[in-house]
């Protein structure tokens, strides 16, 4: 009896890039503002911090549309046809934004009417409607319209004396169509809700409205108390109608660096553009609007239809946030105050019973290097004691670090300052691109130059994203070199809502790399390479790549491959790809991506083997890790860097490894927190849509948010 040896089926051979294995990036984003829209309406969060996800959403959008949607109108008019990695045209992407976004825009309307505003009231917090008010109401938010409201206003006709007048960014509108009674003209004017003065403007106790609950806070918004006193600003005219609108314009800037003589001079010119400048890009109204309002607005700005998002509700829900004002701690959630270092309490213990520290943290980070993990670790016990200490330190010859993002009130500024008028050698380097925060980074910069820090702006065409600040000490004979380098801004208060990690360390090789990093976004360097630090945009993209591929080796010569990694955002189509030929060797690779995602995971024979989870919670989760198994000899990195292309090849980054083996510990432990997450971890599904985890009957909530709060309180 003959046996026919089966033949061994051909291999699948899969071209990794066809459009069908990537997530649009767009859609991937307002995923993740979808999973901020659940938090604003999940029962177990505290109602006002339910407030604060919504007014989050909604800003988040605001953003969106100032610069992501902005850009693809941009292309349009520039007749871009060209396919992003997912196969999709410019128009293609607004179409889909628009069809995906109406939806979520009208859930959180009504979840705020029919739920948030209900339960708000319950608790003593009652946000009032016109309709609402009582005549003793109305009469004092009259005399308060009189007195605080109607000298700041301007109204504003539209005729052929009178011009369209230009709508700034994010503006909120009263567009009223008046009669002369003398004429029976239809006149059409304009009236801005001067955002000088608070949203909800509340009303006294004597005038809070009955209720079986104590009023905590009762009031009205202040584009009701205008409408509501028009005929004071327009008198014997009759008011036929009036419709409240708000504007959103392209806030991108566009600065040509190579053609700018002062870099600062250009940005703040461009600054001026942002407010009334850009296109208009979102058009946001009432269905009650009347047609003939409708198209005087659209003619006057210059708006395209497609750029119409119809609001049944509260326009510019951002300004929600002030409710987190409010005296109802039961109603927010429970005060954290992050721990001090245990390596570092002992200084201010001394410093607190009025002993001299010695040589302070230098000294602690001599003993050896110095994990620091925000917020749940204080900033200012740490990364600025750092800073305030070698800017007073006599043994402290130079200080340099660069600023991205910093607080109204920094200490660290104040530090560099000081370090300066003590004799000190600063440097700091500004960036004066940072999104929505170039006026602010601008300020900055003109006061450290003013105190003697030399200043400067980066490399011409990129923008500086690294958080990196070295301090050089005369120790003896020798100079020592001590860093921080982090994965998170030199900002006090993103540092208490932003989950961060820093390494302070005074290893030869950081100390050596930071020097050519510096000279090199100081000078005229032309550094290639680096003895330990992964540089954007020099070497970390094809050593990102190297270490993808080191796991697949492993894999191929029957060892384990694994790989775990944290970030912002996936984006960049050749780490895609990379990843993805993990997964095909076997690699087994597990992702923590907060926001945009363009893998697909669980596709059969290209990426069942990635699984990707975002965490949406109390805090931000900002920190990236970069965890590569290597056969057992594990290797770990942090750093200021996702995998997006404008990271790896349009900003200057810096990613270190982590060589200390308890500060890997501690990262190893912290993903693996994180991973076990069953409260605010989503799982991403192959279609680009997400599963929230929920905990099962015998598998108790562990949210790794509050599982690392709980570690860190119980090491105080």
């Amino acid at each position: 009896m003959s046996h026919k040896t089966k033949e061994k089926e051909p291999v699948k051979i899969v071209n990794l890039g066809d459009p069908q294995y990537y997530l649009n990036r767009e859609l991937s984003w307002l995923e993740f503002n979808r999973r901020v829209l659940q938090e604003a309406s999940d029962p177990r969060t505290p109602l006002l911090e339910r407030v604060k996800f919504a007014a989050i959403f909604s800003s988040n959008l605001d953003e969106f549309f100032m610069v992501r949607v902005a850009t693809l109108q941009r292309q349009i008019a520039a007749g871009v046809e060209s396919l992003t990695p997912d196969g999709r045209t410019p128009q293609q992407q607004l179409d889909e934004i628009s069809q995906r976004l109406h939806p979520m825009v009208d859930q959180l309307q009504e979840f705020f009417e029919t739920e948030l505003c209900p339960q708000l009231a319950t608790e003593g917090v009652h946000v009032l409607k016109a309709s609402e008010l009582s005549q003793p109401q109305h009469r004092y938010l009259q005399q308060y319209f009189e007195k605080q409201i109607f000298p700041i206003l301007t109204p504003l006709a539209v005729d052929p004396a009178h011009p369209f007048p230009v709508m700034s960014n994010l503006s909120l509108n009263l567009a009223i169509v008046l009669q002369d009674p003398e004429t029976e003209e239809t006149r059409f004017a304009r009236v801005k809700v001067p955002d000088s003065l608070p949203r909800f403007v509340p009303l006294p106790a004597d005038l809070h409205p009955k209720s079986d609950r104590p009023v905590v806070w009762a009031g009205v918004s202040l584009e009701q108390i205008i409408a509501d006193n028009l005929n004071a600003l327009f008198p014997g005219m009759t008011i036929q109608e009036h419709h409240l609108f708000r504007v959103t314009r392209d806030a991108d800037l566009t600065v040509q660096e190579e053609e700018a003589d002062d870099l600062a001079v250009a940005i703040a010119q461009e600054l001026g553009k942002r407010r009334f400048g850009g296109s208009v890009v979102r058009f946001q109204f009432a269905p009650t609007m009347s047609e003939f309002v409708k198209q005087t607005l659209v003619r006057g700005m210059n708006v395209d239809a497609n750029d119409f998002y119809v609001t049944r509700g509260w326009l510019g829900l951002r300004d929600l946030m002030s409710f987190m004002a409010l005296p109802l701690p039961h109603l927010k959630d429970q005060p954290w105050e992050p721990v001090i270092p245990k390596r570092l309490r002992h200084l201010h213990e001394q410093v607190a019973i009025g002993e001299d520290p010695g040589e302070g943290i230098f000294e602690v980070i001599r003993q050896g290097d110095l994990l620091v993990h925000h917020p749940y670790e204080s900033f200012a016990a740490s990364v600025e004691l750092f800073i305030t200490e070698a800017a007073q330190d006599p043994a402290v010859q130079a200080i340099k670090m660069t600023l991205y993002r910093t607080s109204s009130d920094s200490p660290i500024i104040k530090a560099l300052i000081a370090a300066a008028q003590n004799g000190k050698q600063v440097v700091a380097l500004v960036e004066l691109k940072a999104r929505f925060d170039e006026a602010s980074n601008l300020n900055w910069a003109h006061a450290l130059e003013d105190a003697g820090v030399h200043v400067v702006y980066g490399v011409m065409g990129l923008k500086t994203h690294t958080k990196i600040a070295l301090v050089i000490r005369q120790e003896g004979d020798e100079i020592r070199r001590y860093v921080h380098i982090g994965t998170g801004n030199y900002n006090a208060k993103t540092a208490k809502i932003y989950t961060d990690l820093g390494l302070l360390s005074c290893r030869e090789e950081l100390g050596a790399d930071l020097t050519d990093l510096f000279n090199y976004l100081t000078g005229f360097s032309k550094q290639k390479s680096f003895r330990k630090l992964l540089v954007a945009p020099v070497t970390l993209r094809d050593r990102m790549v190297s270490l993808i591929r080191r796991e697949i080796e492993h894999c191929q010569d029957g060892k384990p491959g694994r790989i775990i990694a944290k970030m912002n955002a996936l984006i960049d189509p050749g780490i895609i790809k990379t990843l993805y030929e993990a997964s095909q060797a076997g690699v087994q690779i597990d992702l923590i991506i907060r926001g945009m995602c363009c893998l697909r995971p669980g596709i059969p024979g290209v990426s069942e083997n990635i699984r990707v989870i975002s965490i949406v919670g109390r805090y931000l989760e900002h920190s990236r890790i970069f965890h590569f198994h290597n056969n057992g000899q594990e290797e770990v990195f942090i750093g200021s860097a996702d995998w997006m292309q404008r990271n790896l090849d349009r900003r200057v980054e810096a990613v270190t490894p982590v060589e200390d083996p308890v500060c890997a510990r501690q990262l190893k432990e912290i993903l693996t927190i994180l991973l076990a997450d069953n409260r605010q971890a989503w799982d991403l599904q192959p279609d680009g849509s997400y599963i929230q985890r929920q905990p099962s009957e015998n598998d108790p909530e562990k949210s790794a948010q509050v599982i690392l709060m709980e570690r860190s309180s119980q090491s105080r």
